[in-house]
């Protein structure tokens, strides 16, 4: 979906200020957060593209004003209260938490490496045919979805080439909506400066696009 979370190549948002010798965590509540993804991850309340649709769906002030795990937060949020894992009077503190009915698979401290190196990978294990291949020369469709994609919109409608075939994974369009997975290649693909602000310069952003995303040029 189109919405302020889509920051690349926009304008008017200032220099990106990078802090010296940055913690990992400015706030203990920050690692709280930060270990609450894998504890839902792997109970199965959400897949990665669910929760990246919750933040997109946060009114935009709001999202900008927000910290970075103040975004995961309200994803948390957002899931678990539209599954019915939690109430609204549970999470406002004015009713005591109930017990789920069925049971939920329990993060254990083998999988937390897994889970976040991977960062909750949606790789799958699946013979799909490729449609392009490395070299090939490719343009990213110009799709406005009102639901979730990975497609930036800098990039819809711009020529690059394939770099690399990453391999199958499951599509973030329709995971996010609980459609399955339909699995399909990830590229990763080169544009130019110049294809894509109209800079004669010899700089390239690559970046790793599924297959329906991308048509020939």
């Amino acid at each position: 979906m189109n919405g302020i979370h889509d920051l690349g190549g926009m304008h008017g948002h200032g220099p990106v200020l990078a802090e010296v010798d940055e913690p990992y965590f400015h706030h203990q509540w920050e690692r709280r957060a930060f270990s609450l993804f894998p504890a839902l991850f792997v109970g199965g309340h959400f897949n990665v593209d669910e929760f990246r649709h919750a933040m997109e769906r946060m009114e935009p002030a709001h999202y900008l004003q927000a910290s970075y795990y103040e975004h995961w937060i309200h994803s948390f949020e957002t899931m678990l209260l539209e599954k019915g894992v939690i109430s609204a009077a549970e999470l406002r503190g004015t009713a005591e938490p109930t017990r789920n009915s069925v049971a939920a698979p329990v993060l254990t401290l083998d999988m937390v490496a897994p889970v976040v190196q991977t960062g909750a990978s949606a790789r799958v294990d699946h013979a799909v045919d490729a449609r392009f291949a490395v070299g090939d020369q490719i343009r990213a469709k110009n799709l406005n979805p009102t639901t979730h994609t990975r497609l930036p919109r800098y990039v819809r409608g711009k020529v690059g080439r394939i770099e690399a075939d990453h391999g199958v994974f499951a599509t973030p369009d329709t995971m996010a909506h609980g459609q399955g997975e339909q699995p399909q290649h990830v590229y990763s693909i080169s544009f130019t400066a110049l294809e894509l602000w109209g800079e004669a310069r010899a700089d390239k952003v690559y970046i790793d696009l599924w297959e329906s995303y991308l048509e020939e040029a």
